[in-house]
C-alpha cells in the first residue's frame, strides 16, 4: 500500500491491543471502535511476544530509560495484533487512539477512555508510513493479509428494532 496521505489513498497500519487491555477484556470494545471508524481488519492474531520479538519490534527505543520496562510489559501476557486498512489509516488511527498519556488524550479516544497510565496505554498505533510498513511486516507475511470489502450501507441500513 502507498504511504502517501492524499485523499482516496488506502493505507495499511498496525495496531496492537496491548497486554493491559487484553487482560481487562477490552479486545471487543477496541475492535468495535476501530470498525465503526471505518477501518477494515485485514489480518489479526493473538500472541504472547517473546523477548526477542519485543526487543526487535521496539529496537528504536533501545537505550531509552523506558526500554527495559516496555519489553518486560509487552512480554508479560498476550497481545492482539491487527493490520488495519482505510483512507489515511495512519493519521486516522493515531487520532482514534489518542495521546500516549491518557491524561492528555482527547475525550472519546481509546486511551482517554481505557488507558490507566502512560505505561499502560492499551494500544500501539504506527506513527508514520515507514513505521507502518516495517511494523506490519515484522508480524505478518503478505499472504496473511486479506482485503475484505464490506458493504457498509447494507449493514447499517437494517432497522435495529426488527432483528
Amino acid at each position: 500500500m502507498s504511504g502517501q496521505q492524499s485523499r482516496g489513498t488506502v493505507q495499511r497500519t498496525l495496531m496492537i491491543i496491548k497486554p493491559d487491555a487484553v487482560a481487562r477484556g477490552l479486545i471487543g470494545e477496541i475492535l468495535h471502535r476501530v470498525e465503526l471508524d471505518g477501518f477494515q481488519i485485514s489480518a489479526m492474531k493473538m500472541l504472547k511476544m517473546t523477548e526477542a520479538q519485543a526487543k526487535g519490534f521496539y529496537r528504536m527505543h533501545r537505550g531509552k530509560p523506558f526500554y527495559n520496562q516496555l519489553v518486560k510489559f509487552m512480554t508479560s501476557d498476550r497481545s492482539v495484533l491487527c493490520v488495519l486498512e482505510r483512507e489515511n489509516a495512519i493519521t486516522s488511527l493515531r487520532q482514534l487512539v489518542g495521546s500516549t498519556d491518557p491524561d492528555q488524550a482527547a475525550f472519546g479516544t481509546i486511551r482517554h477512555d481505557y488507558a490507566t497510565a502512560t505505561r499502560f496505554n492499551c494500544v500501539h498505533a504506527s506513527d508514520s508510513p515507514e513505521s507502518a510498513r516495517r511494523e506490519v511486516h515484522f508480524f505478518f507475511r503478505d499472504s496473511a493479509i486479506v482485503r475484505i470489502t464490506r458493504r457498509i450501507k447494507r449493514i447499517y441500513s437494517m432497522p435495529f428494532a426488527r432483528r
